[in-house]
């Protein structure tokens, strides 16, 4: 199901998915029942992803998967490497804009 390919990051084996949104989605090659993606296998083949919600549920033919990002140790580390307390004089934190260009809050 679904075309396997290597992270670039922590090279390890992820399922390449098509979100709803048509979106590519990594997801870690093997079923997991605590994953958050349902994903199953269209008429034509194309591994699917979505997220499940109380509207729609997982359905029979879907498996539950956890995405990728969520589990590569290379992301992780990324994610807490600590950015300097203070930043040289004429940089600029730009990382409330991002969060607000984003769409986060």
């Amino acid at each position: 199901m679904g075309t396997r390919a290597v992270c670039r990051d922590c090279y390890r084996e992820v399922r390449w998915t098509v979100t709803d949104a048509g979106k590519r989605l990594a997801v870690d090659p093997e079923p997991d029942e605590t994953g958050n993606t349902a994903a199953y296998r269209d008429g034509t083949g194309t591994f699917r992803s979505r997220r499940p919600t109380d509207e729609l549920p997982v359905m029979a033919w879907e498996k539950l998967y956890v995405p990728h990002v969520a589990t590569c140790p290379a992301r992780q580390r990324k994610a807490t490497q600590q950015r300097p307390a203070v930043l040289p004089p004429g940089v600029l934190d730009l990382t409330a804009y991002r969060r607000k260009a984003g769409g986060q809050s």
